[in-house]
């Protein structure tokens, strides 16, 4: 029987803090949400692994340290409102709930946007509010947000998403092609958008209207 506590403690020091994550709110947030209970009951034992895990549908839960850069990278703020896009598991949601005041998010497949309702709400994740539909297009009727976090890789930045966000937020989003995408943040600032690129990834598709279509073929 596998200490999944113990298993996470040590998860976040051999792969978030050793890799230079120093946020100590997201730390505190890695170390406080149990990753095992949002994957099957037959991969719990692999939960706090080095790697992303199936969900079904064709979706992952992204690896923890993906989780933990990408969260560190919106600099979040306790009264912060965050829009996520790809509600996949919950993971990632029940992290950023866990910082700031309400996170708001998006899932197309409704059966696993169901499932990961079902679970934060067992665990007692009660600053959410989800929508399905096509997270490319963002969540204009709750906008504007201080964050904005893409769990799926785009061709592009999104205008869309970027016109979404207040003014100094950030949006962290996977861009580049269907194989290899570079982690990029935009902040919103009043004389332009500022764009960094920071550590390459590999995320599943951004499908929707500004992100990949069901009918792209692959290259």
């Amino acid at each position: 029987m596998i200490d999944y506590e113990s298993a996470r403690k040590i998860m976040v020091q051999n792969q978030i803090i050793a890799r230079g994550v120093r946020d100590k709110h997201v730390i505190s947030a890695m170390e406080s949400v149990p990753r095992h209970l949002f994957v099957e009951e037959s991969l719990q034992d692999e939960a706090y692994d080095d790697n992303p895990l199936p969900i079904g549908e064709g979706q992952t839960i992204s690896q923890p340290f993906m989780v933990a850069i990408m969260t560190e990278l919106l600099d979040l703020k306790d009264t912060d409102r965050v829009l996520e896009i790809g509600t996949g598991s919950g993971y990632q949601a029940a992290v950023l709930s866990r910082l700031c005041a309400w996170v708001y998010s998006v899932e197309r497949v409704p059966a696993l946007a169901e499932r990961a309702k079902k679970t934060l709400v067992t665990c007692g994740y009660d600053n959410l509010s989800f929508k399905i539909g096509d997270g490319s297009q963002g969540w204009p009727e709750e906008a504007p947000f201080d964050g904005i976090i893409v769990t799926a890789g785009s061709p592009r930045i999104p205008g869309v998403l970027v016109d979404q966000l207040a003014e100094d937020g950030k949006l962290v989003i996977p861009v580049g092609n269907r194989f290899s995408q570079t982690l990029k943040r935009v902040t919103k600032e009043r004389n332009g958008n500022k764009v960094q690129s920071f550590t390459g990834c590999r995320f599943v598709d951004l499908i929707g209207e500004h992100g990949w279509s069901d009918s792209d073929r692959y290259w």
